[in-house]
């Protein structure tokens, strides 16, 4: 069960068919999840839904804290365009998932007859070391494969893939989703949104503006007092927007997560990464190519789906993860049993 589907809606956009990232046409999600005695982890894959040895989706990201390791992001900024999917780890693992993007990639320019003589992967990440023990270093290639082979439009959400080990406000995060429809004239346009929510004090941890932190933090021993961790956003649309617009547009994702109660501690890596299918940039021409603007007078519903679409999947991600008790033996819940 979702958080929509006990009574509480986020804003007031309507949602698209699965109120998921894959809403937008062609992207797709996969996972592959770690769980053993002593590693909760995994990788979660998402997939612009192009052929990435033609095309790159024109790309923006945006750093809010920059306490990460996110791999990519300094060519997106520079060239403003994707060239492989995009790929979420632990902080540990980022090296790991690079190289085995690198060697899909190089199997893929292999497939279309191409040579590949240089790529940018896009890997992200958060510390899940309270959950997992993060030096083991578990991911191989095979996980970063199965991540990335198993997406489709429908995908599991909480402790999976990538979020297998994280904590959200003192709670059990992990992978959430959720999506809004625009409209604008005859034209319907879809924006989604993905998080690994990995940050947050209970205590500041709102609910569709409401506070609860502190009520929770009152029933659990283990309630964790400072605001630590991370997050990653990544988002996806259909909209003809340029790198600039999506800047724009992503940087509102800050409002979503404080808007959960986000202090954006000195800890905290808030990563925003955001892509259009709607403007694809050829990858090898040497021809000039044109690119769709979209009318500026016009971003304000944008900026709302996309702080509507990040609240509901940061809030989903903790509703929908089952309790995980730790190595060291912490319980941390699931934001289910207290709604």
């Amino acid at each position: 069960m979702r958080i929509r589907e006990k009574g509480i809606i986020i804003g007031e956009m309507k949602t698209g068919e699965r109120n998921l990232i894959t809403d937008v046409k062609g992207v797709k999600v996969g996972h592959s999840t770690i769980d053993n005695e002593y590693c909760h982890t995994g990788v979660t894959a998402v997939l612009p839904g192009m052929d990435l040895t033609e095309y790159g989706p024109a790309a923006a990201c945006y750093v809010l804290n920059g306490y990460g390791k996110t791999e990519g992001t300094v060519q997106i900024e520079e060239l403003g365009r994707l060239e492989t999917p995009i790929l979420l780890t632990n902080t540990l693992c980022v090296g790991k998932c690079t190289d085995a993007l690198t060697a899909y990639m190089t199997e893929q320019y292999q497939k279309a007859g191409k040579k590949l003589t240089s790529i940018s992967c896009t890997v992200g990440e958060t510390n899940d070391s309270r959950i997992s023990r993060i030096t083991d270093r578990p991911v191989t290639q095979s996980h970063v494969y199965e991540a990335i082979e198993s997406a489709s439009e429908d995908f599991s959400l909480g402790s999976v893939g990538a979020g297998r080990g994280t904590v959200c406000f003192g709670l059990k995060g992990g992978i959430g989703s959720a999506s809004r429809i625009i409209r604008l004239g005859r034209s319907t346009y879809t924006l989604g949104v993905l998080v690994q929510s990995n940050y947050g004090a209970m205590k500041d941890l709102m609910v569709n503006g409401t506070s609860v932190g502190k009520d929770i933090a009152a029933k659990i021993r283990t309630a964790e007092k400072d605001d630590k961790g991370s997050i990653m956003i990544i988002t996806a649309t259909d909209l003809p927007l340029t790198c600039r617009q999506l800047k724009r547009v992503i940087k509102r994702a800050a409002a979503g997560i404080i808007r959960c109660g986000s202090h954006m501690g000195h800890g905290s890596g808030d990563v925003m990464i955001g892509f259009t299918t709607a403007n694809r940039i050829p990858l090898s021409s040497r021809e000039i190519s044109s690119l769709q603007l979209f009318p500026e007078e016009c971003m304000d519903l944008i900026f709302r789906a996309m702080i509507e679409a990040t609240e509901e999947a940061v809030l989903d991600s903790m509703y929908t993860a089952e309790p995980v008790r730790s190595f060291d033996g912490t319980l941390y819940h699931s934001l289910s049993e207290f709604l």
